[in-house]
């Protein structure tokens, strides 16, 4: 499964601990940016990765800014894209199980990052249930 990551400044450094949490479980990650804590524009990240997830050149996103709206924002301009702020653990199971979300948010300067790393873990484990959540799904498409 390929997971593709992007941030701003503001969520880099959460942003390199969940791509190392992921690939030592064995997942591919592709990180679009930001590379560096220089200021720069997370509109720019979460776009980025979002296209990827909407070509489905990556199965799933995880995005990182200081709050986490602002990057989430970003990528549902996205055609396809769904993403979801996980601002605890049962939301981050239910924007898969009924909003079948595939890319999840995450506010660096509000969160703590073993909180962060857990809710990564029960997005990608979490399958969609379908049935009266695809015609919902289907309705926001």
């Amino acid at each position: 499964m390929k997971i593709v990551l992007g941030s701003d400044h503001a969520g880099l450094e959460y942003k390199l601990a969940i791509k190392k949490h992921l690939e030592e479980k064995g997942y591919v990650c592709e990180d679009v940016g930001t590379h560096t804590k220089e200021s720069c524009d997370y509109p720019i990240f979460g776009r980025a990765a979002a296209e990827k997830v909407a070509k489905k050149e990556a199965d799933f996103g995880v995005l990182v800014c200081s709050s986490g709206e602002g990057i989430s924002i970003a990528a549902n301009k996205v055609k396809g894209v769904r993403c979801g702020l996980a601002y605890n653990d049962d939301v981050a199971r239910l924007m898969r199980q009924h909003n079948d979300a595939n890319m999840i948010a995450f506010g660096q300067s509000f969160m703590d990052l073993n909180d962060v790393l857990k809710r990564v873990d029960i997005f990608l484990s979490t399958e969609h249930e379908g049935g009266r959540h695809a015609r919902r799904v289907s309705e926001i498409e």
